[in-house]
């Protein structure tokens, strides 16, 4: 009897065990499920949704196939056809080119109209979906055509891309692969595909553009036999369009590409990519994405902050681009084989807005990354005699203005990052600055650049000078103390262009005199003495001797005063052909373009770190947001979004290569930065929210500082930098 009463009650509590629901699997929290790549793909922000790899070779993103300012990286949020899926992209640049080697599934019957025009073809089977239909994630994109009921998916490695297309029941399963596609700027010039057997496809895209002679070689494998095939010139020479059917409802492919050969683009891919498994592969990328995005972890009570921070760095890391093949090959800028020799070769360096926080930021989480890309700059010189300005796909650019390669160069070697050759890197600097470009004869001879004699003059000027200051940083430390002089004098030629009497920097004529009529607030895209801005914009770009801007302005107070008139003007900018990339205004402060980054900060200089503090919230919460048009201008490869990071942890890189590092506004709780394997620097601000902006009292390793900034070496060294915070102002903070 016992022992019957026994197996009834284990019986009795094994059902009701049973009857209790299963605990619930707790979803792990990954930083990826943060980034949120269609922020950015309206308004001005130039970004694409795709999947990308950190730093990888290729970007797989959807394009529209409309031509326009705001369709540079192939796609716009605002449209909602879609010409094909290519294989390069630029991230929020403002010109456009790439979109190379373009895919497109189709179900209908494809035919070839007699001199047909390329874009002609590509409307006619460009297909049409919605966003609720599109997955973007880090190293994911998946789009289902409206149209045609074809679900598309991209994954990416560092040098292969790989596709999936589900096909609907019914209907042909056919994959166009269009070489004559292209985006505003780009124009293909010679093209070549080969069906090389029912399971490889091989070709060829040259074309003119942005980047002068790019080249692109490729490969694509696919899991299931080409049942059909039928190649063409669609629009005549370089317009190449092939189109492939298949007997199977799903097919994959994965593409590998070189700027050097075949043979390259197939060794690419077949080392990066050598299975089928696209789960697989998709996480894979999507570890990598979450290794990289952990080198900087905070914490927030707002998880929409959190989105915003994570898909922020999740955008400083798609440029620079892989550019040199697993042999270490990659094209010339000339045209002919290099070799990068124990290193990575990149491509895509939009200088002019990066030197600002972009690279900065890579010095703290990148550090290998910093000596490639530098090696990459010197491999440039040492072809053509003078370092980058904009190189794209092995090829110059000149766009934009200054040689702020030099600051990063100058960057790495202040701040003891890389093995590249310093002496190289010195002469290289020095060569450039003294070349005879763009106006530079003029500024070395005059002092200044004539108005009368080179376009957007002050900018040009104003930017050399901060390049100067640079060489000159980088001379003194290698004990080369006459050009360190020399150079130390040209950075104070911003002084040439002070109009004391209107309080501005001004164009000034080869007589001397000033540009007249002068307005402030007046610009022009083309023919201004400022580059995308005005003057009351780039009275503050002196960022290497703020001290000495202070003191031309008349003190503190008085340029404290001024500096306060920039964010209160009530018309920022005039002028009927004003450039469209003057955007994010406060005032005539212009936060969407790069020029002005650095102002707000300028009030700690003068005594003011509240209106620092009290500004930087505001851009912040109003220029950035978790929406697809939530950068207030061109992301510009990164560099909208590293302004952010830093701002985010509370400090910014003024003069990028001084070492220092000025206190703005944490947003952020806590930061945590992995500047070395294992070793980490974390910021605390714990009161921090929208409205506690104020910092009251700073602790560096639990002493109090007196000063408005953190040395690079103190970040380095992996200490605690401790922000109390408040709703109120601390005006004494700082004096």
């Amino acid at each position: 009897m016992i022992k019957t009463i026994s197996i009834f009650s284990g019986a009795i509590m094994l059902l009701a065990a049973c009857s209790q629901p299963a605990p619930q699997q707790v979803k792990e929290t990954r930083l990826t499920d943060f980034v949120d790549p269609f922020i950015g793909t309206a308004f001005h922000g130039h970004t694409y949704p795709g999947a990308a790899y950190p730093f990888g070779q290729i970007q797989l993103s959807p394009d529209n196939g409309t031509q326009g300012w705001d369709w540079c990286s192939g796609y716009h949020y605002s449209d909602s056809i879609v010409a094909g899926f290519s294989h390069l992209h630029l991230s929020g640049t403002g010109i456009g080119d790439l979109a190379d080697i373009s895919f497109l599934p189709v179900t209908s019957e494809v035919t070839f109209k007699e001199g047909e025009k390329n874009a002609d073809f590509v409307t006619r089977y460009a297909g049409k979906y919605s966003h609720s239909q599109e997955i973007a994630k880090p190293g994911y994109y998946a789009m289902t055509l409206k149209s045609n009921g074809v679900k598309a998916e991209f994954t990416v490695t560092e040098r292969a891309g790989l596709h999936r297309y589900s096909f609907p029941e019914g209907g042909e399963n056919n994959l166009l692969i269009n070489l004559g596609f292209a985006i505003n700027w780009d124009k293909p010039y010679k093209t070549s595909l080969n069906v090389v057997d029912s399971l490889l496809v091989t070709g060829s895209r040259l074309s003119n553009g942005w980047a002068a002679d790019q080249h692109v070689f490729f490969a694509v494998r696919f899991s299931k036999p080409i049942a059909k095939s039928a190649i063409t010139n669609v629009g005549g020479e370089g317009r190449t369009v092939a189109s492939l059917n298949f007997n199977d409802k799903q097919i994959m492919s994965k593409v590998g590409v070189s700027s050097v050969s075949i043979e390259n683009a197939i060794a690419n891919l077949d080392a990066s990519l050598p299975g089928w498994d696209f789960d697989a592969t998709q996480k894979a990328a999507s570890d990598a994405w979450e290794k990289e995005l952990s080198k900087i972890k905070i914490q927030s009570s707002d998880s929409v902050q959190k989105t915003i921070f994570y898909t922020s760095l999740y955008h400083t890391m798609v440029a620079p681009a892989l550019f040199s093949d697993l042999n270490g090959e990659f094209k010339g800028v000339k045209g002919d084989v290099q070799k990068a020799v124990g290193y990575n070769r990149y491509t895509v360096f939009s200088l002019w807005d990066t030197y600002r926080a972009l690279h900065p930021l890579f010095t703290l989480t990148q550090q290998p990354k910093v000596n490639d890309m530098v090696k990459s700059m010197l491999d440039h010189y040492k072809q053509t005699g003078l370092l980058p300005v904009w190189e794209l796909e092995g090829n110059e650019t000149f766009c934009m203005v200054g040689n702020h390669s030099i600051s990063v160069i100058a960057e790495a070697i202040l701040k003891g990052i890389g093995d590249f050759d310093k002496e190289l890197a010195f002469e290289a600097m020095k060569k450039t600055s003294m070349n005879d470009r763009d106006g530079m004869g003029l500024y070395d001879k005059l002092g200044y650049m004539p108005a009368d004699k080179i376009q957007q003059s002050v900018a040009k000027s104003l930017e050399v000078a901060i390049d100067d200051w640079c060489v000159a940083a980088v001379a003194q430390k290698l004990g080369k103390t006459e050009d360190a002089a020399y150079f130390g004098k040209r950075a104070e030629s911003f002084k040439a262009y002070f109009d004391k009497e209107t309080g501005f920097m001004r164009g000034k004529l080869s007589n001397g005199q000033w540009t007249t009529p002068f307005d402030p607030a007046f610009s022009k895209h083309e023919g201004s003495d400022y580059t995308e801005g005005n003057a009351w914009q780039y009275l503050w770009l002196v960022p290497q001797n703020v001290p000495g801007l202070i003191e031309l302005l008349g003190g503190k107070e008085p340029f404290a005063d001024k500096l306060d008139q920039l964010f209160n003007v009530k018309e920022g900018v005039t002028g009927k052909e004003a450039s469209s990339d003057i955007s994010g205004l406060i005032g005539a402060y212009a936060h969407g373009n790069e020029p002005g980054h650095h102002t707000t900060f300028l009030f700690n200089y003068a005594g003011r770190a509240w209106r620092t503090q009290e500004l930087n919230r505001e851009i912040q919460t109003t220029m950035y947001t978790n929406k697809p048009d939530g950068i207030s201008g061109n992301e510009d490869c990164g560099q909208m979004s590293a302004w952010y990071i830093f701002s985010a942890m509370g400090f910014y890189p003024v003069n990028p290569s001084e070492m220092k590092y000025q206190f703005g506004s944490p947003l952020v709780q806590e930061a945590k930065v992995e500047v070395a394997p294992g070793k980490y620097f974390t910021m605390k601000a714990p009161l921090a929210t929208v409205a506690n902006k104020y910092i009251q009292e700073v602790k560096l390793n639990g002493k109090m500082l007196d000063r408005s900034f953190i040395t690079h070496q103190e970040i380095i060294d992996g200490g605690v930098l401790e922000f109390t915070m408040s709703a109120v102002p601390n005006k004494n903070l700082f004096k």
